[in-house]
């Protein structure tokens, strides 16, 4: 992480992911999907928005849904030791 996504979290900026579902035209019976992050700040999410608003106006491929997940507060890496390390040859 550095100083820019720091000061954006302090502002209330979050890890924010979006899954798009789509179809593309030449192939309009399959289903693609794609992968998006950014920091972003909940519940209006105006960096998502713009980024489905440009989605719309200049790429030509229809949005079937939108899937949203983000991390709620700022916090530390967690970290969790292992129980048991078995070898396997």
């Amino acid at each position: 992480m550095n100083g820019h996504d720091f000061a954006a979290q302090l502002r209330g900026a979050r890890l924010t992911t979006a899954e798009v579902l789509y179809y593309r035209p030449d192939y309009p019976s399959l289903l693609q999907s794609f992968c998006w992050q950014t920091q972003d700040i909940a519940p209006d999410f105006p960096r998502l928005k713009a980024f489905l608003d440009h989605w719309r106006r200049e790429i030509e491929a229809v949005i079937h849904s939108v899937r949203v997940a983000h991390v709620e507060l700022v916090k530390p890496a967690e970290w969790r030791g292992a129980a048991l390390m078995e070898r396997l040859n």
